[in-house]
C-alpha cells in the first residue's frame, strides 16, 4: 500500500529530528556559544557521532559565523547533554 512505501522515508526523516531533550541542550549551547564571542556571531550547534577512531565517539560541534570571516568548527568531545558552559567559552576562545 502507500502507506507501507511511505513508512521507511518517514522513519528516515524522524532519525535527524533532535530529541526533545537535545532541543533544550541546542538552545542552551548556543546561548553560551553566543554570549562567549560578545553577541557577534552566528552560531549552529549539532551532536555527531565520530566514526574515526582517534575521536571520542560522540561530539558537539559548534558552527561560528562571523560576517567577512570563514565558519569556524570549534569541537567539544562530548555529547550535547553533558556540555557545561566552560567548555563551551574554552571551545570557542581556542577556535
Amino acid at each position: 500500500s502507500i502507506h507501507d512505501r511511505d513508512a521507511p522515508r518517514q522513519a528516515r526523516a524522524g532519525a535527524f529530528r533532535p530529541r526533545r531533550a537535545e532541543t533544550g541542550s541546542i538552545a542552551r549551547v548556543r546561548e553560551w556559544a553566543v554570549a562567549a564571542l560578545g553577541g557577534t556571531a552566528s552560531v549552529s550547534v549539532s551532536e555527531i557521532v565520530c566514526r574515526d577512531a582517534s575521536c571520542p565517539g560522540i561530539e558537539t560541534i559548534i558552527l561560528v559565523m562571523i560576517p567577512g570571516q570563514r565558519t569556524r568548527a570549534c569541537k567539544i568531545s562530548k555529547p550535547l547533554e553533558e556540555v557545561t558552559e566552560a567548555d563551551v567559552r574554552e571551545a570557542v576562545a581556542a577556535g
